[in-house]
C-alpha cells in the first residue's frame, strides 16, 4: 500500500485502469474537439496575422491606378492631392513568354523597379540571388512558385515577347511580393505556375522596352491617417483621364490581395464554424457517455455512502474520472492540433507567396475548448453522482430495477409479434430508456453529418468545374491580344492548321453605376452565335444572348441592387472611354467571379469607333494542339494563350491536394466520433447488463445468441442515426454553403448520392468493427464472476 495516498484516489487509479479502453476513446472524442479548434481557428489566426505583418514590411499599396501613358512629371501632381501619403510610378506589361520545354506560350507580368535603391511602394522581397545592377537590361527577378514549377533561379534563362520583339533575359533572383501572393494569369482564378510568372525587371530597361522611356502606365499610391479612400480615388480618376486611365481602384480590389482575402475569409468561415460543430459534438457525447459510465457506478456509490463518503467527497471522487478524460484529450488534442495547425499553414503556403507562415497557438481559444470540454463533462459525470446518493445506501447498492414492465408502443402495435424472442429482448430494452436510444442514436448522427459536411464540399467544387469547364466553356485554346484588333484577324485565325472554328469576344473594362452604387467590371461581348463560350445558369441552363442589353451576374446584380428591366449608367475605361446607358436583360446566378455579358455587336455600338475585338476562343483538333501553341508563342500580336485543359488540370490539382487532406481529418474525426458512441454504448451496456447475459448464458444461451442481443441494440441505433445522419449533413451543408460564399466564386449546394452512401456505409463500417471489438469480450464472460456482486 502507498503512503499518503487516500482510498478514494487508489480506488480512481484502479478503476480508471479497469475501464483505460473506454476513458481513452472518452479522451479521444474531447482531444478531436480541441484539436479541431486548436487546428482550424489557430490557423485562422496564423493567417491574419502573417498577411499583416507582410504587408507592413512590404509597404503594399492601398490604391492603383492603371493608365495607357503618363509623362513621369504627372508624379509630383498625384503626391499633392489631398490624402495622398506615398506615391510610386512605375511600368507594367503583360507579355508572352517562350520557355523551354512547353510547346505553348506561357504568360509573364513584368513589373518596374526602380535600378537604384528601394521602391517607395510596394516592395519585393529576395529571397535568392540579388536585384538587377545598374546598366544590365537583361536581367530580372522572378516569383519564386514560377521559379519552383519550372526549375529556375539565379543564372537561368528565359524568352520574352516585349512589344513585338523577343528578347533573351538572365534570372537573377528570386522573390516575393505581396501584390502577388496569389499569383494568377488575366482570366484565371486558380494558380497556373508553370505557364505564368510575375517577372521584376529594371525601371531603366524595361520602360525603352515598351516604350515607356520617362513615362509610366501604373501608379499606387498609400493614403494620410483618416483620408477619404473615395475621395482621393475619384481625384485621381479626374487626374489621369487625358491620359487614358483606366480607373483607380482600392485595396479590396486588386486581384491579389482579393482573392488572398477570400481564402482568410474561408479559413475565418471554417475556423469558426467547423470547431463549433466539432466541439459541440464532442461536448454531447462526453457528457452522454460519461453520465452512462458513472452510471454503472450505482452500486459503488452505495458502497461508499455506507461507509460514511459525504456526498461531496463522492462527487468530487468522480467529477476526477471527468478530470481525466479532459486532461487527456487536451495533451492529446492540443498536440495533434499544433502538428496539423502546421500542415494547415503549408497547404498555404504553396498556395499563397507569404514570407512566413508558421503557426501560433492561441491561448485564449484553447482556454475556451477546454473549458466547454470540462463543463460538459462534468456536467455529465456529476448528473449521474447526483441520482445515486440521493438513494439510501441499501437501495443503490442494488441492481438498478427496470423503468417499466408493460409492453412498449411497438409490441402494443403489434410488431413484437413479427420478431424472434431476441428481437422482442432487444425492442423492449430499447423502449424502456427512449431518451438514452435516441441520445446515442443522436450521437452516431453526428459522425454521418460530419462525412456528409467534408464530402459535399467535393461534390460542390466538382459540379463547379464541370459547368466552367465543361458547359461554359467550350473551347479548346483562348487567344488573347497585346492590343485590340481589326475583326478581320478572325479569318487570319481560321487558316491556322487544325483550327476549326473561330469565335472573336470583345472585353471591355467598365463602370456600372445604379445610382449612388457602382462596381468596375470587365464588359464581355461574346458572338451572337458563339457555341464555344456560353451564359450559363447555376442549374446548367442556357440563357440566351439577348440582342440589347446587358446580362449581370447574380452576386454583381445583388451589389448594384438592380433586377431584370432597371437601366445602369455605362462608363467605359478604355479607348474612347465613351458613356452611355443599357438596360438589364437578364440575372444569372453563376459560380465564379462577377460577369457582365452583352452581345459583341451592341457592344461595339454603345462603345463606339471601328469594330476590334480582344481575342479568340478556338476549337482545334487534338492533334494539330501542340504545334498552333508553338506557332503562337512568335506572333507579335498574341500576348497570351489559356487552355482550357490547363485550367482544369491546374484546379484538379489544387483541389485533389487541399481536399484529400480536408477529408482525411473529417473522416478520422468522425471515425473517432462513431468509435467513441458505438464502443462505449456497447461496453457500457455490457456493463450494466453483465448479470442479465451471464444469466442467461447459465440457462442456455448460446454466445452468439448472448452477442446478438447486446449488439443488436447498437445496430438498431446506428441504422436509425443513418436518416438522421443525412438530414443534419444536409442542413450544416446548406449554412456552411452560404457562410463561403464571395465574389471570386460560389461554391454551389449539392450533395450527390455518393456522398450519402459513402457516409453511411463508413459509419456502419466503424459499428462493426466496435461491434467485433465488444463480441470478443463477451465470449470471454467470466459467469462465476460477473454474477457474483462486486465488493
Amino acid at each position: 500500500m502507498v503512503k499518503g495516498v487516500r482510498p478514494l484516489d487508489r480506488k480512481l487509479l484502479r478503476e480508471l485502469w479497469r475501464l483505460r479502453s473506454q476513458m481513452l476513446s472518452i479522451a479521444l472524442v474531447v482531444g478531436s474537439g480541441i484539436m479541431t479548434v486548436v487546428t482550424l481557428r489557430g490557423g485562422y489566426e496564423s493567417l491574419v496575422e502573417a498577411q499583416q505583418s507582410y504587408y507592413r514590411e512590404m509597404r503594399f499599396p492601398e490604391v492603383w491606378a492603371p493608365l495607357k501613358r503618363a509623362p513621369e512629371a504627372l508624379r509630383r501632381k498625384i503626391e499633392a492631392l489631398p490624402g495622398v501619403a506615398a506615391v510610386e510610378t512605375r511600368v507594367t506589361l503583360l507579355a508572352t513568354l517562350d520557355l523551354p520545354g512547353l510547346e505553348a506560350p506561357a504568360q509573364g507580368r513584368f513589373v518596374s523597379i526602380p535600378e537604384r535603391g528601394r521602391p517607395e511602394l510596394g516592395e519585393i522581397q529576395i529571397l535568392r540571388g540579388r536585384t538587377p545592377e545598374p546598366g544590365r537590361s537583361r536581367e530580372v527577378v522572378i516569383n519564386k512558385n514560377f521559379a519552383e514549377a519550372r526549375g529556375l533561379g539565379p543564372g537561368g534563362a528565359l524568352r520574352a515577347v516585349i512589344n513585338g520583339r523577343a528578347r533573351d533575359l538572365e534570372v537573377v533572383g528570386v522573390a516575393i511580393s505581396p501584390e502577388h501572393s496569389y499569383a494568377v494569369a488575366p482570366g484565371s482564378l486558380f494558380p497556373d505556375d508553370e505557364r505564368y510568372g510575375v517577372i521584376w525587371m529594371s525601371r531603366e530597361a524595361l520602360g525603352p522596352a515598351y516604350e515607356m522611356d520617362g513615362a509610366f502606365n501604373e501608379a499606387v499610391v498609400t493614403l494620410t491617417p483618416g483620408a477619404d479612400e473615395t475621395a482621393v480615388i475619384t481625384r485621381l480618376d479626374q487626374l489621369l483621364d487625358p491620359y487614358g486611365g483606366l480607373g483607380a481602384y482600392p485595396r479590396e480590389d486588386q486581384t491579389s490581395h482579393l482573392i488572398v482575402d477570400e481564402e482568410i475569409e474561408q479559413a475565418r468561415v471554417f475556423g469558426t464554424t467547423i470547431p463549433a460543430i466539432f466541439l459541440g459534438v464532442a461536448a454531447f457525447l462526453l457528457h452522454l457517455v460519461l453520465g452512462r459510465l458513472i452510471a454503472t457506478q450505482r452500486a459503488e456509490i452505495g458502497v461508499l455512502k455506507a461507509f460514511g463518503y459525504r456526498d461531496r467527497e463522492v462527487g468530487m471522487h468522480y467529477l476526477l474520472y471527468a478530470v481525466a478524460a479532459v486532461g487527456v484529450g487536451a495533451i492529446l488534442g492540443t498536440g495533434v492540433g499544433v502538428r496539423l495547425g502546421q500542415a494547415y499553414l503549408d497547404l498555404y503556403s504553396d498556395l499563397l507567396e507569404f514570407p512566413v507562415l508558421d503557426f501560433r497557438l492561441s491561448l485564449s481559444v484553447l482556454g475556451l475548448a477546454l473549458g466547454v470540454s470540462f463543463v460538459a463533462a462534468a456536467a455529465g459525470a456529476l448528473a449521474a453522482v447526483r441520482r445515486a446518493v440521493r438513494l439510501p445506501p441499501a437501495e443503490a447498492m442494488r441492481a438498478e430495477p427496470p423503468a417499466r414492465f408493460e409492453p412498449g408502443v411497438m409490441e402494443r402495435i403489434g410488431l413484437g409479434e413479427m420478431l424472434s424472442p431476441s428481437g422482442r429482448m432487444i425492442l423492449r430494452n430499447l423502449e424502456r430508456r427512449p431518451l438514452r436510444s435516441l441520445s446515442s442514436s443522436l450521437g452516431v448522427a453526428f459522425s454521418v453529418a460530419i462525412l456528409v459536411i467534408g464530402m459535399f464540399l467535393m461534390d460542390g467544387m466538382q459540379f463547379m468545374m464541370d459547368l466552367q469547364f465543361r458547359e461554359t466553356q467550350r473551347e479548346d485554346l483562348t487567344v488573347a491580344f497585346d492590343e485590340p484588333l481589326s475583326e478581320s484577324v478572325s479569318f487570319d485565325l481560321s487558316r491556322f492548321e487544325g483550327v476549326t472554328r473561330v469565335e472573336t469576344y470583345r472585353t471591355v473594362p467598365a463602370r456600372l453605376r445604379a445610382a449612388h452604387r457602382s462596381r468596375e467590371v470587365p464588359v464581355q461581348g461574346l458572338a451572337s452565335d458563339g457555341r464555344l463560350r456560353r451564359i450559363v445558369t447555376a442549374t446548367g441552363d442556357v440563357h440566351p444572348l439577348p440582342a440589347d442589353g446587358v446580362v449581370l451576374s447574380g452576386i454583381l446584380a445583388s451589389q448594384l441592387q438592380v433586377e431584370v428591366g432597371d437601366v445602369l449608367a455605362i462608363e467605359f475605361l478604355e479607348g474612347r472611354r465613351a458613356k452611355g446607358r443599357v438596360s438589364v436583360a437578364g440575372i444569372v446566378d453563376d459560380f465564379l467571379g462577377m460577369s457582365a455579358y452583352m452581345d459583341q455587336e451592341s457592344l461595339q455600338n454603345l462603345e463606339g469607333g471601328a469594330p476590334v475585338v480582344s481575342g479568340a476562343h478556338l476549337r482545334v483538333g487534338p492533334q494539330a494542339r501542340p504545334r498552333l501553341e508553338a506557332r503562337l508563342k512568335n506572333v507579335p500580336e498574341v500576348a497570351g494563350v489559356a487552355s482550357r485543359d490547363a485550367m482544369l488540370a491546374a484546379f484538379e490539382t489544387q483541389l485533389a491536394r487541399g481536399m484529400s487532406i480536408s477529408i482525411s481529418f473529417l473522416l478520422a474525426f468522425a471515425s473517432i466520433i462513431a468509435v467513441g458512441v458505438i464502443y462505449n454504448g456497447a461496453r457500457i451496456s455490457l456493463s450494466e447488463r453483465g448479470r442479465e447475459l451471464a444469466s442467461l448464458r447459465v440457462m442456455g444461451f448460446r454466445r452468439g445468441e448472448v452477442a446478438r442481443l447486446l449488439l443488436g441494440e447498437q445496430a438498431v441505433i446506428t441504422l436509425l442515426a443513418v436518416p438522421l445522419g443525412w438530414v443534419l449533413g444536409y442542413g450544416l451543408s446548406f449554412s456552411l454553403t452560404e457562410s463561403i460564399s464571395n465574389e471570386a466564386y460560389r461554391i454551389p449546394f449539392v450533395v450527390s448520392p455518393r456522398t450519402y452512401a459513402w457516409s453511411a456505409l463508413i459509419t456502419i463500417a466503424i459499428a462493426i468493427a466496435s461491434g467485433w471489438i465488444v463480441r470478443r469480450r463477451t465470449d470471454r464472460l467470466d459467469l462465476i464472476t460477473v454474477l457474483k456482486t462486486r465488493e
